[in-house]
C-alpha cells in the first residue's frame, strides 16, 4: 500500500533510514550524515510500501537574511553550499528549497519521486507561502526535475564529497 506523509506527519526512523541508504550510504559518509538542523522545521513527505519507506524528500523555508547557503550535512566537516541568485530580488521571497531527495534503487523510474516533489511543492504553498522553489540537484537528477518543470538557473559546481550539481529554480 502506499501512502505519502505530509504536514504535520513527523518523519519516522524509516524515513530517515531511506535517507541515510539513498543519500549518504552509497558515498561513504556515516550515518548522522542524513540528519539536518532544521528538519524540525521542514515539510518532510515520502512513499511508503508495506513498512518500507521508498522515496523521500523535504523542504523548508528560506529566511528573509539568507541566501539559501547551508551546509550540506550534520556535522562539523559539512560543505557549505553555494547561494542561489534569485533571492536577490525581494519579488521572488518567499521562498523554499528541496532538499534529500532520493528514491530507492528498486523502486525508481516508477513515479515515487515526482509524487514527493508535488507534495512539497503544494504543502510549500499552502503551509509557508512559498513563491518559488530552488534546488541544489545532482547532475544525475537533472532530467527528472525538468521533466518536473524546473529550470536550471546557474552554471556548474561541486559538493566536496558528493560531486557535480546544479541550481534550480520553479515558479510555485
Amino acid at each position: 500500500m502506499e501512502h505519502v506523509l505530509i504536514p504535520p506527519a513527523t518523519p519516522t526512523t524509516p524515513y530517515y533510514d531511506c535517507r541515510f541508504a539513498v543519500l549518504r550510504e552509497p558515498i561513504g559518509f556515516q550515518r548522522g550524515a542524513e540528519l539536518l538542523d532544521d528538519d524540525e522545521q521542514a515539510i518532510h513527505a515520502w512513499v511508503e510500501y508495506d513498512d518500507l519507506v521508498v522515496a523521500v524528500g523535504r523542504a523548508h523555508l528560506i529566511g528573509a537574511e539568507s541566501d539559501g547557503s547551508a551546509a550540506d550535512h550534520a556535522g562539523p566537516d559539512a560543505t557549505k553550499c553555494p547561494g542561489f541568485g534569485p533571492l536577490t530580488d525581494p519579488s521572488n521571497r518567499p521562498a523554499i528549497q528541496i532538499r534529500q531527495m532520493g528514491t530507492r534503487q528498486e523502486a525508481r523510474r516508477k513515479g515515487h519521486a515526482a509524487i514527493v516533489l508535488e507534495a512539497l511543492e503544494k504543502n510549500s504553498k499552502h503551509h509557508f507561502g512559498a513563491k518559488i522553489g530552488l534546488l541544489q540537484a545532482r547532475e544525475i537528477a537533472i532530467p527528472f526535475y525538468q521533466s518536473q518543470g524546473w529550470t536550471l538557473i546557474d552554471e556548474p559546481y561541486s559538493i566536496d564529497g558528493i560531486g557535480p550539481h546544479r541550481s534550480m529554480m520553479k515558479q510555485l
